[in-house]
């Protein structure tokens, strides 16, 4: 069998990185990496929601064994939390990190480091948490690590709330994708995240993503290689429009997508600010996203209970 190699190999070998990087650099200078569009020159200090500059936070890395099992393996897969978030939203389980800035600001050389670490380490991909703010720098920061002998796959975990004009950027460097879907209705966007347009822009970046990579691969050992993996996380009273959500991946997606749905919602944050969401999920609102998953044609899910959601 032939061995396997991230597509940013052939990307690096063939020029291409530093281009993308130059353009992904200049796109900070009036900033409009995110659909939040905030327009500030990062490049000389100002911020705008994200609240990140030129060099990007992170919070922590390690090997994670929550995230989904094609990703696990035996020896787990190679997070780097980034601090802060261009979403927000207000029941985050990640409070602290994405609203609060816990985390140390890092250079690209050492996020480099970091990269290598987790893959001596033994991790079998390295899996950026929450990186649509920091692109610039994770791909500045990927050249430096692919010299120095990176070779695993790299994971684009994110929210779902991405310009299809920067992800455009990332195409042949990440493997895999693993967006978030969270909501389907505008209004309940606005109501959590102040992103009205939330639904609109994540079903133009799923879609851009599976253009990219495809349907999920997974390998003989049960790892994934490449292709596009959706999380959804079940919301109290229907906020999240699952069914909604699942018919729009089986029918404009493909229905051999591979998604999970996530059960393990808690009020965080500022959950308790909205009646509907500062209620624990119930086992049999779970019951029923998972039944209106396969209703809408979506049967490959990832097994229950075991990931966490971002």
């Amino acid at each position: 069998m032939q061995s396997f190699e991230p597509c940013y190999i052939k990307t690096y070998k063939e020029g291409l990185f530093k281009k993308r990087i130059e353009k992904a650099w200049d796109i900070l200078k009036a900033c409009d990496l995110c659909p939040r569009r905030c327009g500030v020159n990062r490049l000389s200090g100002q911020t705008g929601l994200c609240k990140t500059g030129e060099k990007a936070y992170v919070s922590s890395y390690n090997p994670h064994f929550g995230e989904e099992s094609p990703l696990v393996g035996n020896n787990g897969s190679g997070t780097i939390f980034f601090t802060h978030c261009n979403l927000l939203c207000n029941f985050c389980q990640n409070y602290d990190i994405s609203h609060e800035g816990h985390g140390e600001e890092i250079t690209c050389e050492q996020l480099a480091g970091i990269m290598l670490f987790l893959q001596n380490s033994g991790c079998h991909n390295i899996n950026f948490v929450t990186p649509s703010h920091v692109v610039p720098q994770i791909l500045s920061a990927l050249e430096t690590a692919i010299e120095n002998g990176l070779r695993v796959p790299l994971v684009y975990n994110t929210g779902g709330y991405d310009r299809v004009e920067t992800l455009e950027l990332l195409e042949d460097i990440f493997d895999i994708y693993m967006p978030d879907f969270k909501f389907w209705d505008p209004k309940v966007a606005e109501l959590t995240c102040e992103a009205q347009d939330y639904p609109e822009i994540a079903r133009n970046a799923i879609l851009e993503m599976h253009r990219q990579v495809g349907d999920l691969v997974i390998d003989k050992s049960g790892l994934a290689r490449r292709g596009l993996l959706i999380r959804h996380l079940v919301l109290p009273h229907g906020l999240a429009g699952t069914r909604d959500i699942m018919k729009f991946i089986a029918q404009k997606v493909s229905s051999n997508s591979y998604v999970n749905i996530m059960p393990q919602y808690r009020p965080c944050g500022r959950a308790y600010e909205i009646k509907e969401l500062s209620n624990y999920l119930l086992p049999e609102e779970y019951k029923s996203a998972l039944l209106a998953a396969k209703e809408e044609g979506i049967l490959r899910l990832d097994k229950p209970f075991l990931s966490s959601s971002v």
